[in-house]
């Protein structure tokens, strides 16, 4: 596999960056993941912190080197999650868990397959147009799919936050499975928050994605987005992937990775133990700047 990839976050206006993002590969198999903490419940951020840790330790314990069943080791991965999320509400004693919507997204064998459980989205994109994007689980999504909401009208409906699927739910989440799709050299994966989608256009994003490599794509689209929505922008976090990419663009190649190799920008912990430490602004800053400094190192840049 040859691709390009990066990601970036920005707390925007608010107290604590609840968002979380990470990636990892082996020589055949690449994992994304953004998740979205709900700051409607308590410590959401937590609830994305051991969605990262849970996928990506199943990740590393089924990809040998890669996944046999993509379709199956999302949805066990997800629902993976969830129930460590319950766990964690257990063990703290919490009158609820905390929640957290996620997308995550596989690639193996020049295909991609996706799953998502709330608004966190994905987008497929060819020469600057859309050809797929995950489907929002949310009461304005479901208006529009109803006929009783203009599609246009989405982002000015009072109620266009309220999501109705996520992890840490007291029911089973749903994990909507996305099909296999075929990439070609220059395609590019987007999976972001809802503070990047609903600050920005599509066409906003397919534009930027495909002028630049997701290096200098995706911390413009997240700065952008923290521009536009200046006072009222929420968390913004951006995961973006060029497929086949240019080697003088920064593109990485799997191939390079001996047998049982994984490279990953996700902290894993002892998830049996889920005494996650309390992470301040500045060591998430401190962690996006290394992740992006080790990332320039292996480009050779």
């Amino acid at each position: 596999m040859r691709f390009t990839i990066f990601q970036d976050s920005a707390l925007g206006a608010r107290t604590i960056n609840q968002d979380r993002m990470g990636y990892c590969f082996t020589r055949e198999s690449l994992l994304m993941i953004v998740a979205d903490g709900m700051g409607g419940h308590q410590r959401g951020e937590v609830a994305a912190q051991i969605t990262m840790q849970t996928v990506g330790a199943v990740f590393q314990r089924m990809a040998h080197p890669g996944i046999d069943d993509p379709v199956e080791f999302l949805d066990h991965a997800l629902r993976s999650a969830h129930r460590e999320i319950l766990r964690y509400q257990q063990i703290h004693r919490m009158p609820e868990a905390p929640r957290t919507t996620v997308v995550a997204c596989l690639v193996q064998q020049g295909q991609a397959w996706w799953a998502h459980a709330g608004d966190s989205r994905l987008y497929w994109m060819r020469e600057g147009a859309v050809l797929a994007r995950t489907r929002d689980h949310s009461k304005v999504e479901n208006l529009v799919a109803l006929g009783l909401l203009a599609p246009e009208h989405r982002e000015r409906h009072p109620e266009r936050n309220k999501v109705l699927n996520c992890l840490g739910s007291p029911f089973e989440p749903t994990v909507e499975i996305g099909r296999g799709v075929e990439l070609r050299a220059g395609d590019a994966l987007l999976l972001c928050s809802d503070g990047l989608w609903s600050a920005l256009s599509d066409e906003i994003m397919c534009r930027a994605m495909s002028a630049a490599p997701a290096t200098r794509a995706i911390p413009d689209l997240v700065r952008q987005a923290v521009a536009l929505a200046d006072r009222q922008a929420d968390n913004v976090t951006a995961l973006g992937l060029n497929w086949e990419g240019d080697e003088r663009a920064g593109a990485m190649s799997s191939a390079l990775l001996p047998d049982g190799a994984v490279t990953t920008t996700i902290a894993l912990g002892p998830l049996e133990e889920q005494e996650l430490p309390d992470i301040t602004e500045d060591e998430i800053e401190r962690t996006i700047r290394e992740i992006r400094d080790a990332i320039e190192r292996s480009a050779g840049r």
